[in-house]
This record gives C-alpha cells, structure tokens and sequence, in this order.
C-alpha cells in the first residue's frame, strides 16, 4: 500500500494512517501555506492513537478509495494527534462545542485556508443513515458550497470566530472564603451515585480530582459522609471491571453504573492520577485494600509501561486483533483448564460463570468478601489470598501470551510528570524504594531528552523531542519536582522547579486576565491564543499552576508566586464553586490557601516510627520534607522554608505555619499536638 506523507512522523496516531489512501499532511507551516497558494479548504481530523471511534471512522471513510479520491482532489487534508497538539485540539474543539453543544474525537473539521472553521463534527458514517448526512455527502457538499458561495462561509467562519473569541473572556473576581468550598462540596455531592459511587451516571469517569476534593472536604468539616461516599466511589471502582483486577492498572471509564464493563484502553494519566486517590484512602482508613490497589497500579505501569530509559508510555488501545477487550476477557471453560483444582474458588470469587457478564464473556469482577468465600470452602482467609494470588499469577502469565491491544509509546512531559507524582505518592505510603527510583529515573530522563535551549519540550518517541511545551508541561513537571524534592530534598529538585516557575511567569502569565495561557509568547500563532481552565480527565495547567505557585513560594518567600496563585484562584473560585465538577483540582488548591499550608520539617529520618506517623496519615494540607542528613540542610540554607533549622543527632521536626514555627519536637505525641 502506498505511503502518505504521515510516514516521517513520529506521532503512533499519524503513523496508523500513514498507508491511507487520502493524501494526509501534518499540520506545519509548509501545508497551512499551500492550503492557502490553492485556495483550498482544510479537512482538519483530530484524534488520538486508542481512540475507538477513530479507528472506526478511518477504516469506513480514510481507507475507502472513493472518499479519500474526492478528498486529496477538493481539500488539503490534516491529520492531528490531540497529545501532541493540545492547543490546537482545544480551539476546535470549544467549536464544536459551540456548533453541536457537545465534542469528543474522532474531532472533523473543515476550516477556511486561514485556519478558520466554517463546519464541524464528531465522528460522521461515510454514508448518509437515518436522516444524518454521512461523510461522503458533507465533503461533496461543502466542496460545492467553498467553489460556488465562498461569502457564505466566510461569514458562517467569522460568525465561529466571534463565538469562540467570547469563550476566552474574563472571569469574575471574587473573595476567596470557607463558602465556597461549603458549595462546591454540597453541589458536588448532589451529582454524586448513592449505590455505586462515582458521579452521574453512565459513561462513568474515575473523576480523581473531585474525589480528592471529598477527602480534603470531610476532614475541613467533620462531615463524615464526604468520606463515606468517596470510599465507596474507590471500592465499588476497585472490584469494578474498569480495575484490571489480575494485571493492575484501570481501564479509561465504565460504560455502565456499576463500573463493571469498561471502555478497555488504558491511559497513563489515568493510571497516574488514580493511585493518589487510592493513596489517600490508605492514609485515613490505614485499610490494606487500598493499598493493595495503589500498588497493582504503579506495578503495572512498571512493567508494562516503562520506557527502558525511565520514561513512561502514552497509552495502550481498546482493541486487540480488532476486538475491544478481546485481551482481558475470559470464557470460564479457559479459567477452568488453567487453574484446575482452584477454578471454583477463582470463580466464586470473581464471578466467573459459564454464560459470562458480557457478550458472552467474563469480565472479572468481584462483590464477594474473602471471609465469604473463606467460610463457603471451609479455609481460613489467609489461605484464600494465597490462592487467588497464585490464580492470578498464572491467568496473568497465560493472558501475555495473547495477542496485546495497540500501545502507544511516545513519551509526553505533561503525563509523565503526573506518573512521577504518583510514585512519590505511592512512596510515601509504602516505603517500596522501587517507586521513588522510577520517579527520579524519569526526572532524569526528562531532564537528559525533553530540553533545548533551556525550555521544555512536549514529546519524544525514538529519539527525537519535539514541539514546544505548553502551560500542562511545565506546571506538571514543577509540582512532580517538588514532590520529589520533600522526599529527597536535593537543591538541583527545587533550583530547576524555580527555574521552570519563573518561565511560566515571564512567557506564559496574561497579566490582564489574572490567569495562564495554554501557550507560550514565542509559540506558532493559531487563530486565538488558547486557555484551558477546567479540571476534566486531567487537571488544567491552571489549577496545577496556582499549586506550584503557592508551593514555591512557600519554599523561596518570593512574593510573586503567591500574588499569582491568588490571583488565579480568586477569578475562578465562583465557577469552581458552582461548577464543582469541572473545577475538582482547582478546589483541592483553594481549600489547602484557605487553611494555610502547614510546613512540617523532619530532619535525621533514623526514627522511622515518626517517619511512618507523619507519611502515612492523612494531612491534606502540609509540605512534608525529610531531610536525611546535614549536608543536605546545609545546601539548601539559603532557602527560607529551611531557615533557622539545625541537624541534630536524633530525629526532629519541626512544624511550622503561618511564619511561626515549634521548637523541634521529638515525640509522636508532642508532633500530633501541634497538628
């Protein structure tokens, strides 16, 4: 089969159309200037490498010959991969929401030569079906339309632009106070699933930010059932089938309440923001089930998800051998010639039966409790985790053999960063030196392979870094360094987040609208400057930014940091508080400014009883560092948070907050009366 010229990109999304027949371009400078030489409009297709719906649609309209003849000969057609282009995918997308009142990828656009939209879609059928127009008939159209009513779509394109630009308005500045939280937390519950957790009802996303608002909540407020109901959220996610609950790790969302048939492709981000939850609800419950699933996450993103070199891959696809869940689904006759004699109680437990849970098949479940099916065979409890452990080994090791889904294995800053910080998380809970090591392995690798000329770049894929970072880049990467950095608190961690702190500022900040743009001052001009604001299935640069603010300015004092971080949260906390689903990270910062952040100082790590006190309770609202020895203390003197400190031969800590710190405490007791 012929190739196009996606075939020098390093993209995995671009590459799986690298053998279309339609003429694809990338986007770059080259194609918007012949789109613009011809007069030809732009057939703009965003997508991203597991997207379902854009395997569907490629395979019907971009694979058929007809169709992509009618394309190359009337469009100049740009395929975009949403990770590595998240700005362009935001403007468009904002479109479509504009246009249809929803988005979504497959994202079809077609835009004027100067890049402006003029028609826009989700996923079209190449024919015409029930009264909808099918892709064939919308380019023949919209062809006719471009040749015989150019003025028309102008104006239907300035009429798109005008209601975009309004998207990007200010907000409203409000006083930043306890009630606002009270209502976001109210307005949030009010969504929430009473029976099976989670928020709304099918499709169900794991939601981790409001999760974590829930957490922060009941503790503010005494208010136990915040608690309660996310608890109940992780533990119905975690028997779930959207938990892979032989080979870790979860799956994107659940395509019904009761979080047991997933939509089979795996995420990094998901796989990264998750665990944290599972993290905190270990530190308040000190429940090992928690624990257990935090741990089966970051494993699985150890072992199949690892760069050799310490980076983390983007994603795995729904589908193997072109059937979604084909990989993870068992039929129980398989189960049985597996396991023998253990079959039953492998079943039993996972409910495992001959007809299956769906299509026919088994997705493995569970909504028994091991004292049940302890007592059901008549073995103690211990010994029924023995077996489903060694059941669980030998499925995993049988499924390997299948056929894997797709992985898409570029290396993207933004999502890496987030994976650092849930190892460090995951760290903190465990001690397991194996989680902090892949974190600071994938500083290292960042640090080595993702800058040029002092600035981050967004993506890699063998050996090549490309396309200037955006906002998500650089705050997450920032915050990741700082989570490190109070684990292990070498200078190099903190002088590059400050580093990466001021460039935000000096290339990113739009001193007008109180607020960060998506992109920096010297990247490519697209038809507006984006803003992202909304905490969706990743925190928005935004919020991430207002956190690393605030955590810099703890650290360095300088003033700046925390005028921005109040800036930011003050023109975005009224929509936060009536919009608590969009804005779940955005809440978690406001409520640690609200509360004042606690600075907790442990030096000389030798009595690991303190050490394991403070890491594994729950204190939402602290900056916890470790200081391991006094060269350490010694290096990092010339910054504030660390002033005054001495090393002494036994461990200390010292808390401080609100600039008055304790004298160093020595006891468990004397630290818990201070928090």
């Amino acid at each position: 089969m012929a190739e196009n010229r996606l075939i020098n990109e390093t993209s995995p999304y671009l590459l799986q159309h690298a053998h279309n027949p339609v003429d694809w371009y990338a986007w770059n400078d080259e194609t918007l200037k012949k789109a613009k030489d011809e007069n030809k409009p732009i057939f703009l297709s965003i997508g991203y490498s597991s997207c379902h719906w854009c395997h569907v649609m490629a395979h019907e309209s971009f694979e058929n010959e007809e169709v992509a003849k009618f394309m190359n000969e009337n469009f100049v057609n740009i395929k975009v991969d949403r990770e590595e282009r998240p700005d362009i995918d935001d403007i468009y997308q904002k479109v479509c929401q504009i246009a249809t009142g929803q988005g979504g990828w497959p994202l079809s656009i077609f835009l004027t030569p100067d890049q402006k939209p003029f028609y826009v879609g989700t996923y079209f059928p190449v024919l015409d079906t029930y009264g909808r127009k099918g892709f064939g008939s919308i380019c023949r159209q919209l062809s006719q339309a471009w040749k015989e009513k150019p003025k028309d779509i102008e104006k239907s394109a300035e009429s798109f632009l005008d209601a975009l630009q309004k998207t990007e308005t200010h907000n409203v500045q409000s006083k930043l106070e306890r009630i606002i939280l009270d209502e976001a937390a109210m307005n949030l519950f009010q969504l929430g699933d009473s029976s099976y957790g989670g928020f709304g009802s099918a499709p169900k996303f794991p939601n981790a930010a409001n999760v974590s608002f829930l957490f922060r909540y009941a503790k503010l407020s005494g208010l136990s059932k915040f608690n309660e109901f996310a608890l109940k959220t992780l533990t119905k996610m975690a028997k779930g089938g959207i938990f892979d609950q032989i080979g870790g790790g979860f799956h994107r969302y659940s395509t019904d309440v009761k979080w047991l048939v997933p939509h089979f492709e795996k995420m990094l981000y998901d796989n990264a923001l998750i665990p944290v939850n599972y993290a905190e609800a270990y530190q308040i419950t000190k429940d090992p089930f928690y624990l257990d699933v935090l741990q089966k996450t970051l494993n699985f993103v150890l072992r199949e998800m690892t760069l050799p070199e310490g980076g983390f891959y983007s994603a795995y696809d729904a589908d193997s051998e072109g059937i979604e869940g084909k990989f993870y689904v068992w039929k129980k006759s398989e189960i049985e010639e597996i396991l023998g004699n253990d079959a039953d109680l492998f079943c039993l437990y996972y409910d495992v039966t001959d007809g299956g849970n769906w299509e026919g098949n088994n997705i493995l479940c569970n909504n028994l409790n091991i004292s049940t099916v302890g007592f059901n065979f008549g073995i103690p409890e211990e010994k029924v985790r023995e077996i489903l452990k060694l059941c669980s080994e030998k499925l995993l090791k049988v499924r390997s053999m299948r056929v894997p889904p797709g992985l898409d294995d570029k290396i993207l800053v933004s999502w890496n960063s987030l994976m650092i910080t849930a190892f460090a998380k995951g760290y903190r809970v465990t001690n397991d030196p194996k989680y902090l090591n892949a974190a600071k392995t994938c500083i290292a690798f960042i640090e080595s392979n993702l800058f040029a000329d002092g600035k981050l770049l967004r993506t890699y894929k063998n050996g090549t870094a490309k396309i200037d970072g955006y906002l998500e880049d650089y705050s997450y990467f920032a915050n990741a360094l700082l989570d490190v950095f109070e684990i292990e608190p070498e200078p190099k961690y903190l002088k590059l987040a400050l580093k990466l702190g001021h460039h935000l500022v000096n290339h990113f900040w739009d001193s007008e609208n109180n607020s960060f743009f998506m992109t920096s001052d010297n990247h490519e001009k697209l038809i507006i400057r984006p803003k992202s604001n909304h905490d969706l299935s990743l925190p928005s640069g935004n919020s991430v930014s207002a956190f690393v603010m605030l955590r810099l300015y703890h650290m360095s004092q300088e003033q700046n940091f925390l005028e921005i971080a109040t800036k930011i949260l003050e023109f975005q906390a009224q929509m936060a508080a009536e919009n608590p689903f969009g804005f779940g990270y955005l809440l978690n910062i406001i409520s640690i400014y609200l509360q004042k952040p606690v600075e907790i100082t442990i030096i000389n790590t030798e009595n690991s009883e303190i050490c394991k006190s403070l890491l594994t309770n729950y204190l939402p609202n602290s900056f916890i560092v470790t200081i391991q020895n006094s060269t350490q203390l010694k290096n990092l003197s010339e910054y504030p948070f660390f002033a005054g400190k001495t090393f002494e031969d036994k461990t200390s800590v010292f808390v401080c907050k609100d600039f008055s710190c304790s004298l160093p405490l020595h006891t468990i007791d004397e630290i818990n009366s201070h928090l």
